[in-house]
C-alpha cells in the first residue's frame, strides 16, 4: 500500500513576489520540488499539501502550483475564512481546483471561535454540499472542536494533529499528552476521523522516540487504524524533528503489524481524503 503523509506544508521563501504573513521558525523554503525530494528520499508516495495558514492565511495559490507541477505526489487542502460573505463561492471553486480533496477551519483558543458561530455553519454546510471533508485543528481547545461536530453530524472532520497541543521548538511539555482523555472521547464521533501527525514532536525522548507508543496505543485502541492518518507536518514540526525520523519511527517500529502499518501510513488517508498518489 502506498505511504501518504496526512500533513505537510510547501512554500516559497518570503519575498515581495509572494510574502508571508508571519514567519515561522521554519526553513527559509521548502518549494514543492525540495518537497518531492524529501519524500522521494525516504520512499513516501504521496502528501496531503495542507496550504500554510500561518504564511499565506486563505491564499492557497502556491499549493495549487505546486500540484500542478506535480499532480499525482500532491493532493490539496485550503484554509478558508468563515467570515467570508462568499464562502458558497469559495468552496465551490475549490471543488472544482485540480487535486482539490478539503478544507480547513482553525478552532483554536486564539481563533476565539464559538462552535455556534453562524459563519462556521455556513462554511461547514458548503462543505456537506461539495462533499469535501473540514480538516479542523482544536489543539487547545478540544471541547469547542467536540461541541461543533456534534452540531454538524452530517460534515466529515478530519481532526488536525492528534488534537494535541504540539511545541515548535524543544523540549516536549512535562505533560505533553494532558489532554488525551479530551481526544479518545472524540473517537465516539463517526463523523469523525484523526491526524496521527507530529507525534513525534511530543516525546521527550530522541529518536526513535520511544515514550509516544504507549499514548498512541490508547489513541489507535480508541478511534481504530482505519480511522487513523499518519502525518509528519513537515515543516511545522522542523525545529523538533526532521523529515526522515519522523518517517522513520513508524515505519520501523516494532510495535506496529504490517496490516496497522500499511492502514496507519496510508490506507486511511486514502480512504478520508478519497485520493491515492501516483508516482511517475
Amino acid at each position: 500500500m502506498a505511504i501518504i503523509d496526512s500533513q505537510v506544508h510547501s512554500y516559497e521563501a518570503n519575498t515581495p513576489k509572494r510574502p508571508w504573513h508571519t514567519v515561522p521558525n521554519w526553513p527559509d523554503h521548502v518549494t514543492g520540488d525540495e518537497m518531492v525530494v524529501a519524500m522521494d528520499t525516504v520512499g513516501v508516495d504521496g502528501a496531503i499539501f495542507i496550504s500554510a495558514f500561518s504564511m499565506y492565511r486563505y491564499d492557497a495559490s502556491y499549493a495549487v502550483e505546486v500540484q500542478r507541477a506535480h499532480p499525482g505526489r500532491f493532493a490539496l487542502v485550503k484554509p478558508v475564512d468563515p467570515d467570508d460573505p462568499a464562502v458558497a463561492e469559495v468552496i465551490a471553486d475549490w471543488k472544482k481546483t485540480p487535486g482539490a480533496v478539503g478544507i480547513r477551519t482553525m478552532m483554536t483558543k486564539e481563533a476565539g471561535r464559538d462552535p455556534n458561530d453562524p459563519g462556521l455553519d455556513r462554511l461547514l454546510r458548503e462543505a456537506v454540499r461539495h462533499d469535501l471533508p473540514v480538516n479542523m485543528l482544536c489543539w487547545g481547545n478540544v471541547d469547542a472542536g467536540a461541541a461543533l461536530i456534534d452540531r454538524h453530524p452530517d460534515t466529515r472532520f478530519i481532526i488536525d494533529h492528534l488534537g494535541i497541543m504540539q511545541p515548535r521548538t524543544p523540549p516536549a511539555p512535562l505533560e505533553p499528552w494532558a489532554d488525551l482523555p479530551k481526544v479518545l472521547d472524540l473517537a465516539r464521533r463517526p463523523n469523525a476521523v484523526i491526524k496521527v501527525s507530529g507525534a513525534c514532536t511530543l516525546s521527550r525522548e530522541p529518536y526513535p522516540f520511544p515514550d509516544i507508543w504507549g499514548p498512541l496505543a490508547r489513541v489507535f485502541d480508541a478511534w481504530g487504524f482505519e480511522r487513523c492518518l499518519w502525518g509528519t507536518d513537515w515543516t511545522r514540526a522542523f525545529a523538533v524533528v526532521n523529515y526522515e525520523q519522523a518517517v522513520e519511527a513508524f515505519r520501523h517500529t516494532h510495535r506496529l503489524s504490517d496490516s496497522e502499518r500499511a492502514m496507519l501510513m496510508g490506507g486511511a488517508c486514502a480512504k478520508a481524503y478519497r485520493w491515492s498518489p501516483r508516482k511517475g
